[in-house]
């Protein structure tokens, strides 16, 4: 047991599966809230009885963190505030659960080349507005006072920012397979949207810098030793695994919730203090040589080539 808590696409009654091992139930009919959203690259379904409000990343491109999906990330914030306004309380989220349609992929994390486009184009500012984005997603997961649990679910690979996210949820179930890491480091930069202050938190600074450093790849399992990840799932069974963690800890819902809320007001960041950070990282991209952004570049690549290697499968 891990040292935490035993964790935009149109909007569709019965969505699109591109892997059948992630069906759940879906609801006949979504909350008013939902069923009025529209997002491009999110989907979104609703468990009734337990009152879950899921939401799988299904990007058009690449599924990193695109300006399109931030944008969407962003309105799903407010969509999950809505929610919460519902006039019939049945209908309002307990849950809120963050995963990936893509299989074996939970986010590759920043969008490389809108980097290297910035830094070439010697773009200061447009960059700056872009991480800018990514720590607003990552502040609105950790933001107080939204009486609702969060739930990552991470079924593939979480790279950098997509690791970064995860770790920005109350609660974070990965499937066995899953890998975490912080690339970075292979191109001569850090994370810079919320990692050092998350890990430092969630771990201590000694280990935090030597994750990121590393640029070491992670395991499910190596994850939850340290207390990071709270359940591992076998693979396939992500979703089932999300749905026992709610029956299990369902009796206590209110405890947890509000432990949660603590947690993010004690130990969460201001946003200020990860915009402080975001500038430090903008500081040292726009300084980054050719030859790392010829590296940043072989990474992109072999992105590329894993996603048309699946789609072949």
């Amino acid at each position: 047991m891990s040292a935490r808590s035993e964790a935009y696409g149109v909007s569709h009654l019965t969505p699109v599966l591109t892997n059948p091992q992630r069906q759940h139930s879906p609801s006949p009919e979504l909350p008013i809230s939902m069923a009025t959203s529209h997002f491009d690259e999110i989907e979104l379904d609703w468990s009734p009885r337990e009152r879950i409000i899921w939401s799988f990343m299904k990007p058009r491109a690449t599924p990193a963190f695109t300006p399109t999906l931030l944008r969407e990330l962003i309105g799903l914030r407010r969509m999950v505030e809505e929610n919460l306004q519902e006039p019939v309380e049945a209908e309002r989220g307990r849950y809120f659960v963050f995963g990936s349609r893509v299989p074996r992929i939970f986010n590759f994390g920043g969008d490389l080349r809108l980097f290297s486009e910035k830094i070439r184009n010697g773009d200061r500012e447009g960059l700056r507005q872009y991480a800018y984005q990514c720590v607003e997603a990552v502040h609105s997961n950790l933001g107080e006072g939204l009486p609702i649990v969060s739930i990552a679910l991470v079924q593939g690979d979480a790279l950098g920012g997509g690791f970064e996210a995860a770790l920005s949820f109350d609660v974070i179930i990965a499937e066995r397979s899953a890998k975490f890491a912080l690339p970075e480091i292979l191109f001569n930069l850090f994370p810079g949207m919320g990692a050092y202050t998350l890990l430092t938190r969630r771990l201590d600074a000694m280990r935090a810098e030597k994750m990121i450093l590393s640029g070491q790849t992670y395991s499910a399992q190596d994850l939850h030793d340290m207390g990071l990840v709270d359940v591992v799932a076998e693979d396939g069974e992500g979703v089932q695994a999300v749905e026992r963690y709610i029956a299990a800890t369902s009796r206590t819902y209110e405890a947890r919730r509000a432990l949660f809320a603590v947690r993010k007001r004690v130990a969460g960041p201001a946003l200020r203090e990860l915009q402080d950070v975001t500038d430090i990282w903008v500081d040292t991209a726009m300084r980054l040589r050719e030859e790392d952004l010829r590296r940043m570049a072989h990474l992109m690549a072999a992105q590329k080539r894993r996603l048309r290697n699946q789609a072949a499968a």
